[in-house]
């Protein structure tokens, strides 16, 4: 519930010559000046494509090449689809809560992905093709991936039935969380082993050219 103040009246109050005002206070003030806020920095969509961008580079800095971090990366949006299918079905708001479960459900999201992607990269390097190093890497780690989004989604499914003092609070987050896994899960499983393909098969294209141009010149 919105947390309302009665504005301290001046003297001239007392005497009915002018009217009393109730101003926003505490964490009911701070949403509403972050929603009425122009600044770029105070912007949560800004904070949520900080945190992706985020992940990819520490994801490019890992792989060392820029193509399998992006088969990551492409199931976070898609994961934001449960987190509004959550939303409707509750009947709830987008509130602080819940663009902090966002930005908590980057990194969980990622997590699937990197689980396919990062195997299937080790699978790609022993000579296999993308399309037969992509469905060992689902096939291989099919129940690592059920494993864990079933732990997460369990582990913040308290959340999501939270009641008492506080309990909207946990309750945004629980929406966020276990919705967006639930979706990040299935499109892990369906879009990632594609994603994989698609991007990887353009990151050797365009490497292809060097290391043809450069054996030409060792030949010469």
């Amino acid at each position: 519930m919105a947390e309302r103040r009665h504005a301290t009246p001046p003297c001239s109050t007392i005497h009915g010559s002018a009217s009393a005002s109730y101003p926003w206070t505490g964490m009911s003030y701070q949403e509403k000046r972050l929603s009425e806020s122009t600044s770029l920095t105070e912007n949560p969509t800004f904070i949520l494509i900080l945190s992706i961008a985020l992940v990819f580079l520490v994801l490019t800095a890992q792989y060392e090449n820029w193509t399998s971090p992006m088969a990551v990366i492409a199931v976070v949006p898609l994961s934001a689809l449960g987190v509004v299918l959550a939303l409707l079905s509750r009947g709830a708001d987008n509130n602080v809560y819940t663009q902090i479960g966002l930005v908590l459900l980057v990194a969980l999201a990622s997590k699937n992905a990197i689980l396919i992607v990062e195997f299937a990269a080790e699978q790609r390097r022993d000579s296999k093709s993308l399309v037969e190093a992509a469905i060992s890497a689902a096939t291989l780690r099919f129940r690592a991936i059920l494993m864990t989004a079933f732990s997460l989604i369990l582990g913040f499914f308290p959340l999501l039935v939270a009641a008492g003092a506080g309990a909207a609070s946990r309750q945004a987050v629980g929406n966020a969380v276990v919705g967006g896994m639930a979706a990040a899960t299935l499109f892990s499983l369906l879009l990632v082993l594609s994603f994989f393909v698609i991007f990887r098969s353009l990151g050797e294209m365009f490497d292809s050219k060097p290391k043809n141009e450069t054996a030409m010149e060792n030949a010469t």
